[in-house]
């Protein structure tokens, strides 16, 4: 079978390179080995934002009282929870195999393997091959959980993120390792539905690449829950000998032993750029991933690269807009579409938790502005001000903005707080029209919203705040 583009890897990057690529007249196929719409709408994004959900009802149920409705007897179903968040990513999965057909764009079953220039090596669950050839080929491989030596998974006492998704019971105890995104959203998950989580972070800070006044703000509120914190600690081993997990974890005032029912492994993701056919073409890769110029085109011509394999951030947004790049770079260069596309500004992308507090970002940080050599101003607004905040009773954390003093760029934003991840978009446009604080300060905003926070933290930062 001969097609005009075949995309590797059904992801969040995946996907719309193929319905972009239909779009613009060209014959696609995609190649999957697992389900359609890859981690992010099976085992990521989708069903932990399901879990979240759930934990949050149960939050507002238990805390009703507060609000003025009286309930009792509150409680929650483990495996019910963990049913609705697989029933949201069934259906997910199923849209995109909707969107495939509508897309006229053929879905082959498989672990698709490079073979030589131009073709694809597919190999089903039966173990039967067959090899599909295309002049372009999209590599959308994604990435899995990083396993560390200290810490061998075995998918029960010691398990990644897909096991932490469905767990056939609860367990009372959890060691959760790294404060990234997945291990900060899994703490918060499991801590409301009543497990004792402690998290363990090498680095100085939870969140750490956030802006370091987020990082104090969710330790703070992380620690009101009842999670317990370590910082600039680390697992140097596990043991699973017993009925639980026994690690070790050598602190800045020497080596202390926890033990739990489970350990978490949350220290990131590891791209899939093994067996899937590199080297027979050449195609080069730097840190373990595939190396790509700003139009995703690997040192290979009609090669591409997107998403988790490639050395942008590994975030579902990013592969999506890399994976439409790649698509429109080829019409571009088969004369079905007008101009190249435009490369993506890696410094735009806006980084989203959706713990709670949620939190999201984009931009520098105020140390990286800083480090940069900006002369900043800065201004901080707390929700605890906000009227809409306090009317919903989710008064914690701020709003945080940071310009160029020199010219009034909007250098970056961080938020942290009840629906900030709805709000970042804002200054992504922003930055993106390359606004400066004056439009920021004149664009109305609606009251009441948490929306307008960004509006009074930016006033904040000149010195024209109303309401703090």
């Amino acid at each position: 079978m001969a097609y005009d583009v075949i995309v590797l890897g059904s992801g969040p990057g995946g996907y719309p390179a193929a319905i972009r690529a239909s779009q613009l007249g060209l014959k696609v196929a995609i190649v999957e080995k697992e389900s359609l719409g890859g981690v992010c709408l099976n085992w990521g994004c989708i069903p932990t934002k399901a879990l979240l959900k759930s934990a949050q009802v149960y939050e507002y149920m238990k805390h009703s009282a507060d609000y003025g409705i009286q309930s009792s007897g509150v409680q929650h179903d483990f495996s019910a929870v963990v049913k609705r968040s697989r029933g949201v990513a069934d259906k997910m999965s199923k849209g995109v195999q909707f969107l495939m057909k509508k897309n006229k764009i053929d879905v082959i079953m498989g672990y698709g393997k490079l073979a030589g220039k131009g073709k694809l090596e597919v190999t089903a669950a039966d173990g039967s091959k067959q090899v599909v050839e295309s002049k372009y080929i999209i590599i959308a491989t994604g990435g899995r959980s990083r396993v560390l030596p200290s810490m061998p998974q075995d998918g029960k006492k010691i398990i990644g993120y897909r096991e932490a998704m469905v767990l056939p019971e609860q367990p009372k105890s959890m060691i959760i390792v790294g404060s990234g995104a997945i291990g900060v959203e899994f703490a918060d998950f499991y801590n409301s539905m009543g497990t004792k989580v402690t998290i363990v972070e090498f680095m100085s800070r939870v969140v750490p690449v956030e802006d370091e006044d987020i990082s104090r703000e969710l330790e703070k509120q992380f620690k009101k829950k009842g999670i317990t914190i370590m910082t600039s600690a680390e697992v140097t081993s596990v043991d699973t000998s017993g009925a639980g997990v026994k690690a070790k974890v050598k602190t800045q005032t020497g080596e202390v032993v926890l033990e739990a029912d489970i350990l978490l492994s949350a220290a990131g993701v590891v791209a899939n750029i093994e067996n899937i056919g590199l080297e027979a073409l050449g195609i080069k890769t730097d840190k373990g991933k595939v190396i790509v110029d700003k139009y995703q085109q690997t040192n290979v011509p009609g090669v591409y690269a997107i998403g988790d394999c490639a050395p942008g951030q590994a975030l579902a947004h990013v592969a999506g807009k890399e994976g439409i790049n790649a698509a429109e770079h080829i019409g571009y260069l088969e004369k079905k579409y007008h101009h190249l596309p435009e490369g993506m500004d890696y410094n735009n992308i806006p980084g989203c938790t959706y713990c709670t507090p949620e939190i999201a970002s984009v931009g520098y940080t105020e140390k990286a502005a800083k480090d940069a050599g900006y002369e900043v101003k800065v201004g901080k607004f707390p929700f605890m001000a906000s009227g809409k905040a306090s009317a919903a009773g989710s008064t914690e954390g701020f709003v945080k903005v940071i310009f160029d003093a020199k010219y009034g760029e909007f250098l970056g934003a961080h938020m942290i707080g009840a629906n900030v991840t709805e709000m970042i978009a804002e200054v992504v446009v922003a930055r993106k029209l390359e606004t400066t604080y004056h439009e920021i300060l004149n664009g109305v905003h609606p009251h009441p919203t948490m929306s307008e926070a960004l509006k009074e933290a930016t006033a904040a930062a000149y010195g024209e705040a109303i309401d703090i």
